[in-house]
């Protein structure tokens, strides 16, 4: 197959040939009852030196990192496999890529990436998807359903991804480890594991993007999907695995189950990132030049950013600023000197690319408090 790089791309535009329907049935919608963003427009875009028409049909610039990640990890896959065989899921309402997926099946025949770019938080797609994968392949897995992954419907989050999730400060994390969650539950119910290579949230939609890889056999090291506790009086949170489920309790009150502990789960526990290939994405994105300037250093920022957030010390979760501000009654710490203050405590600290201004560290909120108070008594 031809596979296109950042040097040999066509400058010539897609044309869009839209379905007939032969029978069509005419729909009227007042206008002021459409969303702005479903009034589309036809233009002209360019993206990465590709210019192209997006006709009538939706199309978001937000989600070009998106696309840049999923073209680094391509290809680099097929880099180190020789070959590449794509299929982009999620083009129309997605019909022919299911049909396309069990095909390929039944002829024993398999891709080496599938990017699932759903809508909303469905999950039926996993295993379809693992199925019509090959060991070692890649599986881009999305989901826009902020609303449940801020506990508002926990039993929603359960139906599609077995997780039962609940409001904590760091819910957009959590869509991205309920979503590897779900698929490390259904991968498991067909003899295989994946690991997440990245994970990418983005405040647009929001959407949540995670690259993961498939491997035979059951997942290594289950304690990476368990259970996250957070305690809403002290603000701690930390990682639970299954045998420890009759015994959670927080540090602020060992003598029982606190009634403020928040717990969630099933999902996934371990880092969001594989730091080797991440790396191997940044050294890529240099070489392409698309971290020069404009849109490339914002994809620099976010992929150190994920170099960093990949650290093995660092647990489930962040803390925000203005929570620690509010617990130590002071003014919100800058981020630079609250993490500068926690490296010198010998714990582990860097910004997370979900939340500007929150933290991902090893250091306990009691602990993050207390330097705030130091902090704001040596202004």
């Amino acid at each position: 197959m031809t596979f296109l790089s950042p040097k040999t791309l066509s400058p010539s535009p897609f044309p869009l040939l839209p379905h007939k329907n032969p029978n069509p049935k005419p729909l009227y919608f007042p206008p002021h009852s459409l969303p702005t963003d479903t009034l589309c427009k036809s233009e002209y875009r360019t993206e990465r030196g590709l210019e192209f028409d997006t006709g009538e049909s939706f199309f978001r610039h937000e989600s070009a990192t998106g696309r840049d990640l999923g073209v680094l990890a391509a290809s680099l896959h097929r880099k180190s496999n020789g070959g590449l065989r794509v299929l982009d899921a999620m083009c129309g309402c997605g019909i022919r890529s299911l049909r396309l997926m069990t095909e390929y099946y039944l002829q024993r025949e398999y891709f080496d990436l599938i990017d699932v770019d759903s809508f909303g938080s469905d999950s039926s797609y996993f295993r379809p998807a693992i199925n019509a994968l090959k060991w070692g392949g890649l599986l881009y897995f999305t989901s826009t359903d902020g609303y449940t992954s801020g506990g508002n419907r926990p039993y929603h989050s359960v139906a599609s991804y077995g997780a039962y999730v609940r409001r904590v400060p760091y819910s957009n994390e959590v869509g991205l480890r309920k979503v590897i969650g779900g698929a490390v539950r259904e991968a498991s119910v067909l003899g295989y594991h994946v690991t997440p290579l990245f994970s990418y949230y983005s405040f647009h939609g929001p959407v949540f993007r995670v690259m993961l890889r498939l491997s035979r056999g059951m997942l290594p090291d289950k304690r990476h999907y368990g259970f996250i506790g957070y305690c809403k009086r002290c603000g701690h949170s930390q990682a639970f695995s299954w045998d420890e489920l009759g015994g959670i309790d927080c540090p602020c009150d060992k003598s029982n189950v606190s009634g403020s502990l928040v717990v969630l789960g099933p999902l996934w526990t371990g880092p969001l990132h594989t730091t080797t290939y991440i790396t191997e994405m940044l050294n890529l994105a240099e070489q392409w030049g698309w971290t020069n300037s404009g849109m490339g250093l914002d994809l620099e920022k976010l992929l150190r950013q994920m170099i960093d957030e990949s650290h093995p010390g660092l647990p489930p979760g962040y803390i925000i600023m203005d929570e620690v501000a509010k617990r130590a009654k002071v003014n919100s710490p800058r981020i630079k000197t609250m993490m500068s203050s926690i490296h010198q405590e010998g714990y582990v600290a860097c910004r997370s690319h979900i939340a500007s201004n929150a933290l991902k560290t090893n250091c306990p909120m009691a602990e993050c408090v207390r330097i705030a108070k130091e902090l704001s008594s040596a202004e």
